[in-house]
């Protein structure tokens, strides 16, 4: 009998909040080299964990311009971090098979760097 799993896709580890912006319809505005990186694509469903205030929501991803850093909190998601916040960014996808899948990680530096790739 095989059934549906859930699983880890991809994630950015320790991004750091640039921006915030409340005035803005809703979103994640994320570095396009970041994203592709971490096989993400603009409008994609994310899980956000804020490390520094505890905070967990899910939001979508917007594209920033590539080699910005931008990791800028829109809309309502603008009141779950400040500039400075530590986040982890997740996607997941749904699979029936129990296989050694990898997900592809990120590990990013204080100003948004990528310090290592896994996966």
């Amino acid at each position: 009998m095989t059934h549906q799993r859930i699983m880890l896709r991809s994630k950015i580890h320790m991004c750091r909040v640039t921006d915030c912006q409340i005035d803005y319809e809703g979103s994640l505005a994320l570095d396009k080299e970041l994203m592709e990186e971490a096989d993400m694509v603009e409008y994609e469903k994310i899980l956000v964990a804020n490390i520094t205030n505890g905070e967990r929501f899910e939001t979508y991803l917007i594209e920033a311009p590539r080699g910005s850093r931008t990791v800028m909190l829109n809309g309502a998601a603008a009141r779950c971090g400040v500039p400075g916040d530590k986040l982890v960014l997740f996607t997941f996808f749904q699979t029936d098979t129990d296989s050694s899948y990898q997900p592809r990680i990120i590990l990013c530096g204080k100003d948004n760097e990528i310090l290592k790739k896994i996966g």
